[in-house]
């Protein structure tokens, strides 16, 4: 007996040791599991917020190519409202789809950002089918939804903790003469 007394110190190290080794390893997985969920978590944000943006992008892109056709925008693909109105309706099958996925992924801040640009993009294809509709109304409410499209990025990045992006006022060159 006195042999296993001589060696309970070592057997307890061995055992103290294993523990440790456990306790360690299992900290160690629950942290990278968090991380890696918090990844994923971020990825599914991301392309939520991303979808969303690009149906309401598709809607505006629809209205100047109609502006275009009146008249009131340089966009280079004019089409006449008729031919636009097939694509909208689906454009808005697809944002409403997609503001689900915001709904359920996307922060208060996000959301509220995305419901401010779309109802900006209401008002320009509302303005579309205003008698009094000119070039410098339709300018007028086009800066207004650049206005609203850069608040919902801006909010997107702070949710994110992304560092400030571009705003994505591109200067355009001149028309050059035919």
């Amino acid at each position: 007996m006195s042999d296993f007394i001589k060696q309970l110190p070592a057997l307890l190290g061995v055992l103290i040791g294993a523990f440790g080794s456990y306790v360690v390893v299992m900290r160690g997985d629950r942290a990278r599991f968090r991380r890696e969920h918090a990844a994923r978590w971020q990825e599914r944000q991301l392309s939520a917020y991303t979808d969303y943006a690009l149906t309401l992008k598709k809607t505006v892109t629809l209205h100047r190519r109609v502006a275009a056709h009146l008249g009131h925008d340089a966009y280079p693909h004019p089409l006449p409202l008729a031919e636009v109105t097939p694509l909208l309706v689906d454009a808005a099958d697809t944002r409403s789809a997609a503001g689900e996925g915001l709904l359920m992924l996307g922060s208060p801040e996000v959301v509220e950002a995305a419901h401010g640009w779309a109802l900006t993009v209401m008002e320009v294809e509302h303005l579309l089918h205003t008698p009094g509709c000119t070039a410098d109304t339709w300018s007028e409410q086009m800066g207004k939804q650049r206005a609203a499209r850069e608040k919902y990025y801006t909010a997107i990045r702070r949710d994110m903790e992304l560092p400030p992006g571009h705003s994505g006022r591109w200067q355009l060159p001149p028309a050059q003469p035919a």
